[in-house]
C-alpha cells in the first residue's frame, strides 16, 4: 500500500467453463467451469500469494463467483459480488451458438455484429449499458481502497469495457485485444484518471490452455 498512491485494481476474466468450450453464448445465465477452468483459477490464486491484495470482489453470476472462491481461498480474503460486474445480458443470444444464432435470427445477428454501442439484443442489454456499469463499479471500488490493490473477477464484457475506457476507445470500434480466460489485466486509478499497467498476463497459467472470448 502507498499512502497517496493509486489503486491497483487486478482484473481477472472467469475460468474456462463447459459453454465456453460448446461456443454458447453465456451472457447472464451459466454453466459450470471445467476441470481445467478449476486448475486456471488455482494458479491465479497462487500467483496473488505475495501481492498484498487487500480486497476481492466478483460479479455474482455463478462462474465469475466460483473462479473468485478458489482465489480467495489462497489469499484468506472473503468473496465480496456485485451484480455490476456481471456480463451483458444477451437475451435471445443466451445458450444459444453465434451460428445457430446467425442461422435462425439473420437480421439480429447482423446488428448484434455491428458496431452500433446502443443496440440491445431483444431481452437483454447494449454494450454500452454494460460499459457503464461496469466501470460505475471499478471507480467506486477504487474510491473505497485508496492506494490500495484490489482483485475483481468479472466476464470478457466488462473487462473490455475496462480497457476502452482506460485507453478511451471507443465503444463502436472493433476489439483489436485479446480477453483471455483466468488472464490477469492490471490498472492504476488515482483521482479519475486511469492508466493500464498490463494487459493479458498469463505468465501464471504455466502452460495451461486459455481461450479468448470471441
Amino acid at each position: 500500500m502507498v499512502i497517496g498512491g493509486p489503486t491497483e485494481l487486478i482484473v481477472v476474466r472467469h475460468g474456462e467453463t463447459v459453454w465456453n468450450l460448446d461456443g454458447r453464448q453465456q451472457g447472464q445465465l451459466d454453466s459450470p467451469l471445467t476441470e481445467l477452468g478449476i486448475h486456471q483459477a488455482e494458479a491465479v490464486g497462487l500467483a496473488l500469494a505475495d501481492a498484498d491484495c487487500r480486497a476481492l470482489y466478483s460479479s455474482d453470476l455463478g462462474r465469475a463467483a466460483e473462479t473468485a472462491d478458489i482465489v480467495g481461498r489462497t489469499l484468506g480474503l472473503p468473496v465480496v459480488t456485485d451484480a455490476r460486474l456481471r456480463e451483458r445480458h444477451l437475451g435471445i443470444l443466451q445458450a444459444r451458438t453465434m451460428a445457430d444464432f446467425e442461422r435462425e435470427n439473420p437480421d439480429e445477428h447482423a446488428r448484434f455484429r455491428g458496431s452500433d454501442p446502443d443496440y440491445v439484443v431483444p431481452g437483454g442489454e447494449s454494450a454500452r449499458q454494460r460499459h457503464e456499469r461496469s466501470v460505475a463499479c471499478a471507480e467506486d471500488l477504487a474510491r473505497r481502497h485508496p492506494g490500495q490493490t484490489i482483485v475483481i473477477v468479472t466476464h470478457g464484457g466488462p473487462l473490455g469495457s475496462l480497457m476502452r475506457h482506460a485507453l478511451g476507445l471507443p465503444l463502436a470500434g472493433p476489439r483489436r485485444f485479446s480477453l483471455l480466460n483466468a488472464s490477469m489485466n492490471t490498472f492504476a486509478v488515482k483521482d479519475g484518471e486511469w492508466r493500464l499497467i498490463s494487459w493479458g498476463d498469463t505468465h501464471h497459467l504455466h502452460g495451461l490452455d486459455t481461450m479468448d472470448d470471441w
